[in-house]
């Protein structure tokens, strides 16, 4: 029974090491995005279970006053330092490299169990790091999710660019009515939107305005993408300045809804059901965010490559 209990196992790993080499063979970068996948449902996962786990360790259990949203930040904050080390150093390894033909690209093409192990590591590890190192990393997390959501906002506009450029190429008038069409349901989706976050984060009789300020910003911004990508002088197109304005409104949206549960602005409560709706939401379009960029980035002549990069000429 011995014998054959390491047989399967080492079969299983010999055909999950083919299967990996087989993938990352035909695109490493699938194989990273599959591992950032993880890495956010590890974090989801942790952040519900790992609460009454981190309490029981000295270090981190440092007082009483702690609630279970603090252990909970935790969890997330210490697998995200793992995973942006782990991602770091392999972006450092890769500084200079310029074609496959470079010793380096085998690092970055093979060894994934190795690599996987090295990711298990640095996750671990975070959790023996003192509480203070977390709140530095917390903190600049804060500024870096604020430039992912830049990027976020130049894979939208790549995307929807794209997809522009695609139909009009086409010279149909169906196509042409179609991007109308969208446009137009984009505008008003994000103006309904805009319009129902009054009603939820303005309750009557309240002072909230700070609220309505965001919420008017989000509006008057989606008034001025239309007037900018109709201007002669900028010669662009109503569909991306339309696909902005909806994800300005989304964004408005999961800023808000953060507030906390017993903020008198907060018409939704933070209730269950909205928390983990925005939740799903929020994941899945940072996946299809670094998704796209990883796919697109690889295999573009122009996107996210300097001017002095092969591609770029």
């Amino acid at each position: 029974m011995s014998c054959l209990i390491t047989c399967c196992t080492t079969s299983t790993c010999g055909l999950c090491n083919c299967v990996a080499s087989g993938i990352t063979k035909r695109s490493a970068r699938l194989a990273y995005c599959g591992l950032f996948g993880g890495f956010l449902i590890l974090s989801w996962v942790l952040r519900e279970v790992a609460a009454p786990l981190l309490e029981k360790i000295p270090w981190i259990n440092t007082s009483e006053t702690h609630t279970k949203e603090w252990y909970q930040i935790q969890a997330v904050l210490r697998v995200s330092m793992g995973n942006f080390l782990f991602f770091a150093i392999f972006a450092l390894i890769m500084i200079g490299v310029k074609d496959q033909n470079d010793k380096r690209d085998a690092w970055h093409h093979g060894g994934w169990i190795v690599k996987m192990v090295l990711w298990i590591l640095l996750v671990v590890l975070m959790f023996f790091l003192p509480n203070v190192v977390i709140s530095v990393y917390g903190t600049l997390s804060k500024f870096g999710a604020g430039l992912f959501l830049l990027v976020q906002v130049l894979i939208l506009l790549d995307f929807t660019h794209a997809w522009n450029d695609a139909w009009v190429e086409k010279d149909e008038q169906k196509w042409y009515i179609a991007l109308l069409v969208i446009s137009i349901g984009c505008y008003i989706i994000a103006f309904t939107f805009s319009g129902i976050l009054f009603i939820w984060f303005n309750p009557s009789g309240q002072d909230c305005g700070l609220n309505v300020f965001f919420i008017v910003m989000t509006m008057i911004l989606a008034f001025a993408f239309a007037i900018i990508a109709l201007h002669p002088a900028v010669n662009g197109s109503l569909l991306p300045a339309s696909v902005i304005s909806l994800y300005c409104a989304y964004v408005c949206y999961t800023g808000l809804s953060s507030e906390p549960h017993d903020y008198v602005c907060n018409g939704l409560n933070n209730t269950k059901a909205v928390t983990t709706s925005t939740l799903i939401l929020g994941m899945l379009t940072t996946v299809l965010s670094v998704l796209y960029s990883a796919l697109r980035a690889g295999s573009s002549t122009t996107f996210l490559s300097p001017p002095s990069s092969p591609k770029s000429e």
